[in-house]
């Protein structure tokens, strides 16, 4: 899923009739000010990043005037807030907040249920879920057929489970319906609006929203500007955006790859590659419980052919890494003899100046046998640490983990001799 900025989701809500703060979004302090003084009022200046907690993080700051909102801006605008760089920063009017509810729409993917879900809470600002489990009494949810859509009756129906003041019931209902339009009108995955605030004279606000759009809609949504739609916490870094282009031009299996180290500084990095989920997990866990570091995930489940194959590993070993690992560790539905003819090409073409590099590759499934002897045969003259599993391994993630460890030492050992230092 793709997520788009507060911000953005905001002036969603505003264009189907959603009351938001006044203000707007800003790049430099000098503009912070200008919105501060059109504001004409205390405003809160609120870092736009991907993530959740920005307020404790100090990524939301308050000011009285607009001098002190430039002032402010000028400190927040190019820090870094759990991780992340703060690029823009979202600049409203400060709320007389009296009351704070949660509303969402999130798609229940069960076997029961397959369709949207309305959520509603009369506790905002909290996890949602944590609250559902405190205080079930104080959570009520309402099945979407999606087919008919969402009207004010059914909002009505959401928030009347709860106890909420009769002047509030209408506006609440109308951002329910509006939050449901916005969620079908741009595909989103979820929509939340929280908090959904009351002022202490009666109005209703979205202080806050997070929206996320499908993966496979974002192209029906340019208007977003979304680079690589995945569910990242970060803007993409420049392998990422290359790399997606294989999914984007390919859809032919999966070829996932995202950066777990966007920054390789120093030695010891290895670049991780999966096949399915669970078990490439497990493995990644227990590499990372010996100390070594993961530079990359990548996946290339699904049975996508060998040119896709070979992309997401030449994307892989683009990395400056000591090491490549395929984990491969499920019996596959799918013909694995495209991985090794994508595998034995790719690692011809990039290690054949790289001796001694270390390459562990667990294979299993469809065509185990064959290719294992494609990889064998295509890689006999490289002169690279290779060690190659099959099924008999899926489930010793501490071998596997155990031999890349050692392999990635020896390695080490032997680049740090060539360079003139011993690597320990």
């Amino acid at each position: 899923m793709a997520r788009i900025y507060e911000y953005q989701g905001k002036q969603l809500l505003t264009a189907v009739g959603v009351s938001v703060p006044h203000g707007g979004v800003a790049s430099i302090p000098e503009e912070v000010k200008r919105i501060a003084e059109k504001v004409g009022k205390p405003v809160a200046i609120k870092a736009q990043i991907w993530t959740t907690g920005r307020f404790k993080a100090g990524g939301i700051k308050f000011a009285d005037t607009p001098e002190e909102a430039e002032a402010i801006a000028r400190n927040l605008l190019g820090a870094a807030i759990k991780g992340l760089s703060v690029e823009k920063v979202l600049v409203e009017e400060r709320l007389n907040i009296d009351k704070e509810f949660y509303i969402g729409v999130i798609v229940d993917n069960s076997f029961k249920v397959k369709a949207p879900v309305l959520v509603f809470s009369v506790e905002g600002g909290v996890n949602i879920e944590e609250v559902a489990r405190r205080n079930p009494e104080r959570v009520s949810s309402l099945v979407v057929d999606y087919l008919r859509g969402v009207d004010a009756s059914d909002a009505r129906e959401l928030t009347s489970k709860l106890e909420v003041a009769p002047p509030l019931t209408d506006p609440i209902s109308q951002a329910v319906c509006g939050l449901y339009e916005v969620f079908k009108r741009y595909d989103a995955r979820i929509a939340e609006i929280n908090p959904l605030v009351s002022t202490k004279d009666g109005s209703i606000y979205a202080a806050d929203c997070r929206i996320t759009v499908d993966d496979n809609s974002v192209f029906r949504h340019p208007e977003f500007g979304i680079r690589v739609p995945r569910d990242m916490e970060r803007e993409p870094t420049e392998l990422e955006d290359l790399a997606w282009t294989i999914e984007e031009g390919d859809y032919r299996g999966t070829g996932y790859f995202t950066q777990m180290a966007p920054e390789i500084k120093g030695e010891g990095y290895i670049g991780f590659h999966g096949i399915g989920g669970g078990g490439a997990m497990l493995g990644a866990s227990a590499l990372i419980t010996r100390g070594l570091k993961i530079a990359n995930y990548a996946d290339t489940s699904g049975d996508p052919p060998a040119s896709k194959v070979y992309r997401v590993v030449k994307a892989v070993l683009s990395q400056p890494i000591d090491g490549y690992i395929l984990m491969g560790s499920c019996l596959a539905n799918q013909e694995q003899w495209h991985h090794g003819h994508g595998i034995v090409k790719i690692l011809k073409e990039e290690l054949r100046d790289r001796p001694g590099f270390p390459v562990l590759l667990l294979v299993a499934g469809n065509k185990e046998k064959e290719t294992h002897e494609i990889i064998r045969n295509g890689l006999k003259d490289l002169p690279i640490r290779l060690e190659l599993y099959g099924r008999d391994y899926i489930y010793n993630t501490d071998f596997i983990a155990d031999r890349v460890k050692a392999l990635v030492e020896e390695y080490r050992r032997e680049k740090g001799k060539k360079g003139g230092k011993e690597v320990k």
